[in-house]
């Protein structure tokens, strides 16, 4: 497929995308509590915003969690891990999930191991509204924010007595029960108080594989349903709300989400014995549980007239069980393969953030940020004899192994509205991280079990970023920024020895980037567009290569490569009558990488990035020609995107993945508050991967109902 970028690339530079204050909090359903600082302006209905995107969206386009709903938005595009881990992915301009933070209410969830987010795990019915922050990301809200920031608002309830109920069944492409989603929320406001309880259920019992699969004999997967594709998650957020004024509010949340899934196998590796060489040996990954549980106090106090004072203190946890198992039936666990690995995260933190109008035209706020993060593993697992002996593999359990680490952030922001309809914004931060411990444990058949720190080294990071914007009018708005991010790595990118593959580097410093944006919007009547043109330059790039010395198949990660991410992105969306609206974006993302220049003797891997396509965009028309008739046809489509192939030691890059898909959704309201609704994703079932061995799921059909008090 060719997709031709000049036309909305000439568009978006003429006609750049929204940029506004953050609304001030309106009694809406949005948590405003939770809400970050977004430059553009948030949507009630299902148009979708260049930074902000509805729950009414959210529903009628039957996005149920955080990547396919997220993938909506120009600029954001989702993806597949492949590989043993199977996770669903989000790259917010080209950036991943290690350079992007994710928050709920504003509260970060963060795993110090590693950070593989995995976001299918992330669910949307009890979301007011989804914030992404994209190139400039306010230092106010945080540290981590390279590329971007993605925050989900919880619900608030606006009325005396508010509900909600939702059940949806899913079918697959031969109209078979494929899984169900569940959601239910209670609340009630009164003057000076606020409490809600939301629940969610989704449910897979599986996904088809497209008709047009082909399977290969020698693999796994013979087609229709695929393989090990079920999965369960289920979140619980009950919050109460204390309002004594009109200026103040004080709420403590609770939240839990518990997880279990599946990873379906590459459907061209082979996985029967003997191995063709090079072949990837089968590796038969689930995860009995992926629970997070956070609880949280947030508030806003004003402080006389020109002040206000906001604070955020929060308990999180992560526990997470990895099991491996020996073949595919995942029934036995015996070979040196299989393994049971437990993370037990904790993480406890909070910010104060001060602001101050100083004059009528100039607010300065001043925020500081604390996390402490304790991560914990083990694993039961076996490991194989002397190779002179026989036998089975002897059996070990590893000893709990803890990496403590704190994160801080001093922060400020002046906001001055220099002359009318012009605002200058600056801000800067200051990051720095203390690792107080890093232990590990190794054991092997060669030497004895071994229980030891690794040497602890701490980073810093300074950060700053302008932002002006310009409104000649109240249907105009044009903005220019530039902002200096930084990200720490993760435990895993500084000790990870990657099963043997791999040597810790205690000293690994902080990526970094610098991001220019251009941008704005424009209404012409019914008609509104807006789009940016963005730059990235990062530095100091976290990569893999082989020091001199090293055997041939251990790699250290150092701060070698430079990359430039560039594009564009254009929305449009018109009101054409009362009854028909027309939305549409498109993102065009360039990457480029280079390694740089390694210390003499070092080997430089074959290196390209994967994942995200050069070209990608939604479009829609939300008809409703009579009575409760709503009628929402929508199209999904995206260019190629590099994946890797799987063996070794060939370096097999590749073009894959794009695809045109068609969905519809037709809803009908019986009477006030009560809706029933059917649709298709994928409607002309096409058949295409996003990353290597990895089809996505063809045609798949639902039936829905809601009510609302």
């Amino acid at each position: 497929m060719r997709l031709f970028p000049f036309v909305t690339t000439a568009l978006a530079i003429a006609v750049p995308g929204h940029a506004q204050e953050q609304p001030a909090a309106t009694e809406d359903s949005a948590f405003t509590l939770g809400q970050i600082i977004v430059t553009a302006p948030r949507s009630e209905d299902i148009t979708i915003g260049t930074e902000t995107l509805s729950s009414e969206a959210i529903y009628t386009f039957n996005r149920n969690t955080l990547d396919e709903a997220v993938s909506l938005m120009p600029g954001v595009s989702s993806a597949n891990s492949g590989g043993s881990r199977n996770e669903r992915l989000i790259f917010v301009r080209g950036f991943d999930r290690f350079q992007v933070p994710l928050s709920l209410d504003g509260i970060r969830v963060y795993l110090p191991a590693d950070n593989r987010l995995d976001y299918g795990r992330f669910l949307t019915p009890d979301i007011a509204e989804i914030q992404v922050a994209k190139g400039y990301a306010s230092v106010i809200d945080g540290p981590g924010a390279m590329g971007g920031a993605i925050n989900l608002v919880t619900r608030k309830p606006t009325k005396a007595i508010e509900a909600e109920a939702r059940a949806t069944v899913n079918l697959d492409r031969d109209v078979d029960y494929a899984g169900y989603n569940i959601f239910a929320l209670l609340g009630t406001r009164e003057e000076k108080f606020y409490a809600q309880a939301s629940y969610t259920r989704n449910f897979q019992d599986h996904w088809d594989l497209a008709g047009g699969y082909d399977p290969v004999p020698a693999s796994a997967e013979d087609g229709d349903a695929r393989d090990f594709s079920r999965t369960r998650d289920w979140r619980v957020n009950a919050k109460f709300g204390f309002t004594p004024n009109a200026t103040d509010e004080y709420s403590i949340s609770y939240t839990r989400q518990e997880g279990a899934k599946n990873a379906p196998l590459h459907v061209t590796d082979p996985v029967t014995p003997p191995l063709p060489a090079g072949a990837p040996n089968p590796r038969y990954w689930s995860w009995p549980y992926w629970n997070i549980e956070g609880i949280y106090f947030l508030s806003t106090t004003a402080l006389g007239d020109r002040a206000t004072l906001k604070t955020r203190v929060y308990r999180n946890t992560f526990d997470n069980l990895l099991s491996s198992f020996n073949d595919q039936t995942q029934t036995t666990q015996s070979l040196a393969r299989a393994f049971n690995s437990y993370y037990a995260d904790e993480a406890w933190g909070g910010s104060a953030e001060l602001a101050v109008q100083l004059t009528e035209a100039d607010r300065f706020t001043l925020a500081a940020h604390y996390r402490r993060d304790e991560h914990r593993e083990r694993q039961d697992g076996f490991y194989n004899r002397v190779p002179t002996s026989s036998g089975p593999p002897i059996a070990y359990s590893e000893p709990w192994q803890s990496t403590v680490e704190d994160t801080y952030s001093i922060a400020g922001e002046n906001v001055l509205a220099v002359s009318p309809g012009l605002t200058l914004t600056l801000g800067a931060s200051f990051d720095w991280r203390d690792l107080k411990k890093a232990e590990e444990y190794t054991i092997s058949f060669t030497s004895p079990a071994n229980f030891f720190g690794y040497p602890l080294a701490n980073a810093s990071a300074f950060n700053w970023q302008g932002r002006i914007e310009y409104r000649p009018d109240d249907e105009a708005r044009l903005h220019a920024s530039v902002s200096r991010r930084s990200r720490f790595p993760t435990i895993f990118e500084r000790f990870s020895t990657q099963f043997g593959n791999a040597a810790s580097n205690p000293e690994l410093e902080p990526e970094r980037v610098t991001n220019f944006e251009i941008g704005g919007s424009r209404d012409f009547g019914g008609l509104h567009v807006e789009g940016a043109v963005f730059y990235s330059n990062i530095d100091d790039a976290i990569v893999s290569v082989r020091p001199a010395g090293f055997p041939a198949n251990a790699t250290q990660r150092q701060n070698l490569g430079n990359a430039e991410y560039y594009g564009t992105e254009i929305a449009l969306t018109a009101h054409v009558t009362p009854t028909l609206e027309l939305g549409a974006n498109y993102t065009y993302t360039h990457r480029a990488f280079d390694i740089g220049t390694p210390a003499a003797g070092t080997v430089v891997p074959v290196f390209r990035l994967t994942d995200v396509p050069t070209h990608k965009g939604f479009a829609y028309a939300s008809w409703s020609p009579f009575g409760g008739l709503t009628i929402v046809p929508s199209v999904d489509f995206a260019s190629n995107r590099t994946t890797l192939g799987t063996f070794s030691p060939i370096v097999d890059y590749y073009r894959t993945g794009s695809y045109v898909q068609a969905n519809l959704r037709i809803d009908y309201a019986l009477r006030d508050g009560i809706q029933i609704g059917v649709g298709a994703r994928n409607l002309f079932d096409d058949n295409y991967i996003l990353t290597d061995g990895f089809p996505e799921p063809g045609r798949s059909l639902f039936a829905s109902i809601r009510a609302r008090y």
